[in-house]
């Protein structure tokens, strides 16, 4: 192997792999609309959990 051959092989092993967010963010441009449906779907089951838990867990409040 040359010098060249080594420095590059050196850099490349440098490089750290993507974080986990970069990964996502790629990941839902190249799906696009389903990844828009998937994070519509869980915003409104959330909000529904949510609204669920305080129906039930509301004060009772004597008249």
């Amino acid at each position: 192997m040359t010098k060249d051959q080594i420095s590059t092989t050196e850099s490349q092993k440098l490089v750290p792999p993507p974080s986990f967010v970069k990964l996502a963010m790629r990941n839902m441009v190249r799906k696009g609309r389903q990844s828009f449906l998937h994070l519509g779907l869980t915003a409104v089951g959330f909000m529904g959990f949510i609204l669920l838990v305080a129906w039930f867990g509301r004060p009772t409040l004597p008249h």
